[in-house]
């Protein structure tokens, strides 16, 4: 169904019939996203959509959402204040704020950033697939706004660029009549602080959603993309505001952020995004973009996909399996106790000859496949300095993000090897705890000073070692590597990133979030069969528990679905059980972890 009633350019154009129009792909691709666009140059109340990760809710706000005007003359108008941050008057126009026709509402404010660690070919795809907006400098249309003498009808006119006057009013707690004293407020806190990125190295772009409907359905590092108008008036800026006694000024400037480095969208459409991929976004398709029927079956891009992966771990085969299990992992299921499906993976037995490149030649290959991931050596300084769990700034108001603050399928890849002998300090020893907790239950600790609170996440980890790693992880997968493929290992890598031509990289990145996201089932006769297996493999003595169980699902599950299968067969459980026992012979004679690090 195409619709063919144009968007909104005003809230006051905005009725239920356009929020219908936003079910429309189509209709929904051609708002412009603001993440790409120059914010310095778009028109205050423009239609734009922010892509991004909730990193913080701010508190409930109360707003007039209708209100009477009294005009010069005596008589009297409603007008509508939702998806505005500020109230419009017209010349000689006064607000009635006892008017019994005033009705107030409640809205909520989402702190956004766009992805963290959202990698170059995404954020160039979105780019590529965002719609040209006519851009208009808010500072050129402001100042032809006040040279231009508008007789009486033209004042009575809602849009906010046709008015000569404009009374502003701070909607956050609207007062009595009472006119607040004129205060300048001081820059104290850097931009840096309140953007916000959870990865310093790597800033996103912030924005403040204010959200008026649905308050429950969201919830922190989820990913959202929204539609709504935009807010970049100046006096929205802490600097500009009209205040009658500020007894925190941080506070008002962590909630009253120049809109120009961190712009509000009043939105009234949203959708809820199950992954960072953009190329399996409808509202993000490329009109000439290859049809899915010439594609090649899923089977032949694993194999391929396989074998890559084989090439960059030294010609190791049962890696390259785990690997590929591990890339297309994720929480499907969760109970009190456990997070089901997690695939922490640790590769270790690293050959010390090529340790000084080898993690991050193999990590460029990984953000080619993958849309949203981060690299972190775990160096000392690094575990002993960062901060790596969201904590609560009761100065501000203010949830300050961290490194494990991620949007969910976000790859985290931590390199032990970079790791020197010396000492954990207290943050070192937190920073180890947060990410112990992060791989056993996929669940982020916040720091609300007096007590922590729990949010689920789901962040694939990978770690890589020398020796095998002092973090907990599901599976451990030592290399085998001969002599010959730690020699050529250079060399592999070369013909890896050259195997990867356009073409193909479009089939693997599909792929894997094709797969993640697939479905999958174990009929009531394989329930029979796991638990018959299970029994017996207890008989011959092999040291088998809960756990090793529940990890033998969880690797059959995945072998499964990289194969293109929706339900469990003999053939793939028989594959997993096998796989299980080579890696558990590796094992044996794998040497304890390099990592030598003192409290």
């Amino acid at each position: 169904m195409r619709f063919t009633m144009n968007l909104p350019s005003t809230p006051d154009e905005l009725d239920a019939q356009h929020k219908d129009l936003l079910k429309d792909s189509s209709c929904w691709h051609s708002i412009p996203l603001l993440n790409y666009t120059p914010l310095h140059k778009l028109k205050d109340q423009t239609l734009v959509r922010f892509r991004g990760m909730i990193q913080d809710m701010m508190d409930p706000e109360i707003y007039l959402e209708r209100y009477e005007i009294k005009s010069p003359d005596g008589g009297k108008r409603l007008q509508d204040g939702k998806y505005r941050d500020c109230l419009k008057l017209a010349n000689g126009e006064e607000i009635d704020y006892n008017g019994e026709s005033n009705v107030h509402g409640e809205r909520r404010t989402m702190f956004l950033v766009s992805v963290p660690g959202l990698n170059d070919w995404s954020k160039e795809h979105e780019k590529q697939c965002c719609p040209q907006i006519k851009l208009c400098s808010v500072s050129e249309s402001s100042m032809s706004a006040k040279k231009r003498a508008l007789d009486e009808e033209e004042a009575m006119e809602v849009d906010g660029a046709s008015e000569t006057t404009i009374k502003r009013q701070c909607v956050k707690a609207v007062q009595a009549e009472e006119k607040p004293s004129a205060a300048s407020g001081s820059s104290v806190l850097s931009s840096e602080y309140l953007l916000n990125s959870p990865l310093p190295d790597r800033p996103s772009m912030a924005c403040m959603v204010k959200v008026y409907e649905d308050f429950d359905t969201y919830q922190l590092n989820t990913l959202v993309d929204f539609v709504g108008f935009l807010s970049v008036d100046s006096s929205l800026d802490a600097a500009t505001l009209e205040v009658d006694d500020c007894e925190n000024l941080s506070v008002l400037q962590a909630t009253h952020p120049s809109p120009f480095l961190i712009p509000r969208i009043h939105a009234f459409g949203f959708k809820l995004l199950p992954h960072a991929n953009p190329l399996l976004d409808e509202s993000l398709r490329q009109p000439m973009e290859p049809c899915e029927e010439a594609n090649p079956s899923q089977m032949a891009v694993h194999k391929d996909l396989r074998m890559l992966l084989k090439l960059c771990l030294f010609d190791d085969d049962l890696a390259a399996e785990y690997l590929l299990s591990h890339l297309i992992s994720t929480v499907y299921s969760r109970s009190e106790m456990q997070s089901i499906g997690k695939f922490a993976l640790n590769i270790c037995n690293l050959p010390k000859e090529c340790l000084q490149y080898f993690t991050t030649k193999l990590y460029e290959i990984l953000e080619l496949l993958l849309p949203a991931s981060h690299y972190l050596p775990m160096t000392l300084e690094t575990m002993n300095t960062a901060s790596f769990a969201p904590k609560k700034d009761y100065e501000t108001n203010k949830l300050v993000s961290g490194v494990l603050q991620l949007a969910p399928h976000t790859h985290l890849v931590l390199d032990e090897t970079c790791m020197s002998q010396g000492k954990l300090e207290a943050n070192g020893v937190l920073a180890v705890q947060h990410l112990a907790h992060l791989i056993n239950n996929q669940e982020l600790n916040c720091d609300f000073q007096y007590y922590q609170i729990g949010y689920h996440a789901n962040i694939p980890v990978l770690v890589l070692s020398e020796g095998r790693s002092m973090l907990p992880s599901d599976f451990v997968m030592p290399i085998n590597a001969d002599t010959k493929a730690v020699e050529l290992i250079g060399e592999s890598l070369k013909a890896a990133h050259h195997y990867l031509q356009p073409a193909r990289l479009l089939q693997f990145r599909k792929y894997l979030t094709t797969a993640r996201i697939s479905s999958f089932s174990v009929s009531e006769e394989h329930t029979e069969m796991i638990q018959q297996d299970f029994v017996d493999m207890r008989k011959a003595n092999v040291k088998s528990n809960a756990d090793d169980l529940h990890g033998l699902l969880v690797l059959s599950r995945l072998l499964g679905i990289a194969r293109g299968r929706e339900t469990l067969d003999k053939e793939t459980w028989q594959l997993a059980t096998e796989f299980e026992a080579k890696r558990r012979s590796r094992l044996q004679s794998l040497p304890k972890s390099a990592a030598q690090m003192r409290t």
